[in-house]
């Protein structure tokens, strides 16, 4: 499996649609990790060519700060994308979205139409995975190319391709969320969960944040800037957490990094190790992020 080289915090990542000024504004003022500034289902037709201005200008001004600003364009085969893709690659933002990528062949057609368009080095791809077709190749699209770094489960759309219903708890969509991280993880990619949809159940959408962080997702996408709090202090280790992953970490130097090393009264190996310093690793990642 290959593994990240750097760890970059995820934890709350906002769609913003980009024809609404006020809304590229406000985003500015939000403590979100991410920031999607959306061409697509936020934005109506006759709103598209401004909506595409809008975000390749506000990529460029700076105003975000720490923030990861990414722009979503429309899907391949639309009418916009080409038009969508050439201007976000031209305004060089963290990375590019798009929307219902189904096979490696478009991850690698994607890329290469970034460079040829004159992406700068440091703007990845993210591929939104929604489809059925999608879930069953979520490794073969997340390993495709090295500059794919994320992907963002559309779940909205799975749940309608699976003729599937939202339910809590989400059990009609269990095994395609485990397909995809599976995929993310074998190829050392991040991997975003979807939104949720009821901004006004907060005990809802907490209860989702928790079920995506056991899961294993680095973040989840939001669709109101009510949900960013929530989602921050889910995806990101708790102080027990971080006591522990100290401890174990401590207890394992103590020990000599080998032998029978025990913390608390548990049995310490190396996989214990590694994931205590992923954990310490993502909090001293959130912390640096957050003092910025």
């Amino acid at each position: 499996m290959t593994q990240q080289t750097t760890f970059r915090p995820r934890r709350s990542v906002l769609y913003m649609p980009a024809s609404n000024e006020r809304a590229l504004a406000k985003a500015a003022t939000l403590p979100c990790d991410g920031l999607i500034l959306d061409l697509e289902d936020a934005v109506a037709p006759d709103a598209k060519d401004v909506a595409r201005e809008q975000a390749c200008a506000a990529a460029q001004t700076g105003d975000y700060g720490r923030r990861e600003v990414t722009i979503r364009i429309n899907a391949i085969g639309t009418q916009w994308h080409e038009a969508d893709l050439a201007a976000a690659a031209k305004a060089g933002p963290d990375a590019i979205a798009v929307p219902k990528v189904n096979s490696a062949a478009e991850v690698l057609a994607l890329v290469e139409a970034m460079e040829r368009a004159g992406a700068p080095d440091h703007t990845t791809l993210w591929a939104m995975v929604e489809t059925p077709i999608a879930m069953l190749r979520c490794h073969e699209i997340a390993s495709a190319s090295p500059r794919l770094s994320v992907l963002v489960m559309g779940t909205n759309d799975l749940v309608k391709e699976l003729y599937a219903e939202h339910v809590p708890g989400r059990e009609p969509l269990l095994a395609a969320l485990g397909t995809a991280l599976l995929g993310a993880r074998a190829a050392g990619k991040a991997i975003l969960d979807g939104v949720y949809n009821d901004v006004k159940n907060t005990e809802g959408f907490l209860a989702e944040c928790a079920q995506g962080r056991q899961m294993g997702f680095d973040g989840k996408t939001l669709i109101h800037p009510g949900q960013v709090a929530g989602a921050n202090e889910a995806f990101a280790p708790s102080e027990q957490a971080i006591t522990d992953a100290r401890g174990v970490l401590e207890a394992w130097e103590a020990g000599g990094s080998g032998g029978v090393v025990t913390y608390n009264g548990r049995l310490i190996e190396n996989l214990h190790v590694e994931s205590a310093q992923r954990i310490l690793t993502m909090h001293e990642a959130i912390q640096a992020l957050e003092e910025a």
